[in-house]
């Protein structure tokens, strides 16, 4: 899978460093920082189909960033944390495509400190809830059988009941969580579309289908498990594929701790490599005009009745109304 692998000098005796390399048994090239040869010069986006490489490194600097107000629900602290850059997915409106200036990925292995960092956030809010993301930047599940992270967040949750982890995927790679007990602050939650729509924008992804059995297979553990359907593109037979898919999740939509509806949105130089590499892409029906954020999307009349509509599917199809909320909304 990887054509080369590069491993941070000063990581290279690292435990977890370690057990990654033993795991993929392929000799590293070494180096002082990741960022001497990662995003140097541009690599375009879709040579990830032919030429993906990996970097093992240490993050420095920014190690939670904070959320934008639209993002999360509760009008609780919502921060992400950088586990990794990029994905080895190929979502056809993913933004990492226009963010980072290659697609190469890079596993981040000094999750002490984030939790750390994690640590002096929860005690600017005392007393409050605090939400941590994870799959802002790559997916949160879809490496960890490689990374093997995720006992060391969900000990953090066991010692920080204030402290909500959200993992956020589309994969079904759910084999280490498996492994631990369930808590309450640990929430997988799966990014979903219709499984029409999923075949034609999410490329390399496990199926709708694939996704859904994930998360009744967590929620029979016991796991808490909650939904996005985000990007929401529209089809004009949108109502009846998201009355298949509620009906594919019809075990499961009572038990969402939470379903967000978002529809597709881009930043102006996201949208020019959208366009650029996927000139057919479904993604480019229907109006596309420069919104409240800067961001192309559709207009507020259409993004609104396609959220609404599909919240009225949702409510029908057993989700609790309290439960869905509208993500990256003006005023939602």
């Amino acid at each position: 899978m990887w054509n080369e692998i590069y491993v941070e000098e000063d990581i290279k005796l690292h435990p977890r460093v370690t057990s990654i390399l033993g795991k993929l048994k392929k000799e590293p090239l070494y180096l002082e920082r990741y960022d001497d040869i990662w995003g140097r010069s541009k690599k375009p986006y879709l040579q990830k189909r032919d030429s993906l490489n990996l970097f093992l490194a240490r993050k420095k600097g920014q190690l939670l960033k904070e959320a934008p107000d639209a993002y999360g629900s509760y009008g609780e602290p919502h921060y992400y944390f950088i586990h990794a850059y990029n994905c080895i997915y190929e979502c056809q409106y993913c933004y990492l495509q226009g963010y980072f200036n290659t697609p190469d990925i890079v596993l981040f292995i000094n999750h002490e400190e984030i939790m750390q960092e994690m640590e002096e956030v929860l005690k600017k809010h005392p007393g409050q809830k605090v939400w941590f993301h994870a799959g802002e930047f790559s997916d949160s599940l879809a490496l960890t059988h490689l990374t093997g992270e995720l006992e060391l967040y969900h000990g953090f949750c066991e010692r920080n009941p204030n402290a909500i982890i959200e993992l956020r995927t589309k994969s079904v790679n759910v084999r280490e969580i498996e492994k631990l007990k369930p808590l309450s602050n640990l929430i997988v939650s799966f990014s979903l579309s219709p499984s029409s729509m999923a075949r034609r924008v999410d490329l390399k992804t496990p199926s709708a289908d694939s996704r859904v059995k994930a998360m009744s297979m967590l929620k029979s553990l016991g796991f808490p498990i909650a939904a996005h359907f985000d990007p929401i593109v529209y089809e004009d037979n949108f109502k009846k594929t998201y009355t298949e898919l509620l009906n594919q999740m019809k075990d499961l939509n009572g038990d969402l701790k939470y379903l967000s509806l978002g529809v597709v949105r881009f930043t102006k130089d996201v949208y020019r490599e959208v366009e650029r590499n996927y000139p057919d892409s479904v993604l480019h029906t229907g109006p596309m005009i420069k919104s409240f954020d800067n961001k192309v999307r559709y207009h507020r009349p259409m993004r609104m009745w396609l959220m609404n509509s599909i919240k009225e599917l949702a409510i029908t199809h057993g989700v609790k109304p309290e439960a869905i909320y509208l993500c990256m909304e003006e005023n939602a």
